[in-house]
């Protein structure tokens, strides 16, 4: 297993600060999210993405890819009965694709709530079959640049769409591609009755991406959540991929959020047989 950071754990740090203390904490993937990088993707060019590749590499890192897809974009959506606005977002997932081939990454989670939450006059059905559409429409450019999109089922806190990783693997086999594959998350998967470790075990054939949290939204080990299992668990599959810590309440500090989740992390690692 390798350790990623989401790079907005560091909010306004300069990336030189930030790379540099993930570094010694012990990290050595970076997780973008896109809003971090511009918030107009289409003039965000060659120059500036090679620059930044170049730079993250340089302290020792590897992007791991992108996640917060969708967040903070305006007229876009997963799931709606606009047939505009679906197209629109599958050609943003397309252009999000080359901005993470460019970046040297190979996943993009697609989590995004508030760009996939069904109304009550829709059905589910049809948002899933409009969720399938939007994501198989970008299968040709994900082929082409090797992305994955790993599918992000979350808890009933965050929306009323993809909510359990079986709805995740329902949403995978509608699509129908190997470029598309499931993603799990702790703080999402204590939303579910099915214990994290058995959602991790049922889940192995298919799982590209992980996030390490706790439903207190901060990080690994800094709430209620036992990590031995979930780390053994992760073991016992024979995973190899990106643990990436994903926080969400930073009242603790950067620093503290950083070091901490590391620590955790490896001390419950230890602890597996």
């Amino acid at each position: 297993m390798k350790y990623a950071i989401c790079n907005e754990t560091f909010g306004d740090w300069p990336l030189d600060r930030a790379l540099a203390y993930a570094r010694e904490a012990g990290y050595t993937g970076w997780e973008v999210a896109p809003f971090m990088l511009t918030d107009d993707l289409s003039s965000y060019g060659t120059d500036e993405r090679v620059a930044y590749r170049e730079q993250v590499e340089a302290e020792g890192f590897e992007i791991t890819g992108l996640h917060w897809l969708l967040a903070k974009t305006h007229g876009l959506h997963l799931t709606t009965i606009d047939r505009e606005t679906r197209a629109r977002t599958t050609e943003y997932i397309k252009d999000l694709a080359r901005l993470c081939n460019d970046l040297g990454g190979k996943v993009m989670v697609l989590g995004s709530p508030l760009q996939r939450n069904v109304p009550e006059d829709q059905s589910m059905e049809s948002a899933m079959e409009n969720a399938a559409e939007v994501i198989r429409a970008a299968v040709p450019v994900l082929e082409e640049t090797q992305v994955q999109i790993a599918l992000e089922p979350l808890g009933h806190e965050e929306g009323n769409f993809l909510l359990t990783a079986a709805k995740g693997r329902e949403l995978q086999s509608m699509i129908g591609s190997e470029q598309v594959k499931l993603h799990l998350d702790v703080k999402a998967m204590s939303d579910e009755e099915t214990p994290i470790a058995q959602i991790i075990r049922d889940n192995a054939d298919a799982m590209i991406h992980f996030h390490a949290n706790d439903p207190n939204r901060q990080g690994p080990g800094m709430g209620a959540v036992d990590f031995v299992p979930i780390f053994q668990a992760l073991q016992d599959i024979g995973y190899e991929d990106w643990v990436s810590v994903e926080v969400f309440d930073y009242e603790p500090g950067v620093e503290t959020l950083v070091t901490q989740s590391m620590q955790n992390m490896l001390k419950a690692r230890a602890e597996c047989t």
